[in-house]
C-alpha cells in the first residue's frame, strides 16, 4: 500500500517538482497560429492542412 503525500501543500510541492522535470524535455509548439484551426477540428497530415471531403457520397454526384 502507498502513503499518500501527507498534506496539500506536501502534494502541491510534488507535483512543482514533477512539472519542473518534465520541463526541460517539452517540445515548444512552432506554430501558434495554427492552434485555433486544431482547436476547431482541423485537419493535419504531414504538416500540411487537410481539406474537409464532403461526408455525403450523393453530394458530390449531384455538384457533377
Amino acid at each position: 500500500m502507498t502513503k499518500g503525500p501527507g498534506s496539500k501543500d506536501t502534494g502541491l510541492a510534488m507535483v512543482f517538482k514533477l512539472l519542473q522535470a518534465a520541463e526541460g524535455r517539452w517540445r515548444a509548439v512552432n506554430g501558434p497560429h495554427l492552434v485555433a484551426l486544431v482547436r476547431t477540428g482541423a485537419r493535419f497530415q504531414a504538416g500540411k492542412l487537410v481539406e474537409r471531403a464532403e461526408r455525403d457520397p450523393y453530394h458530390q454526384e449531384a455538384a457533377a
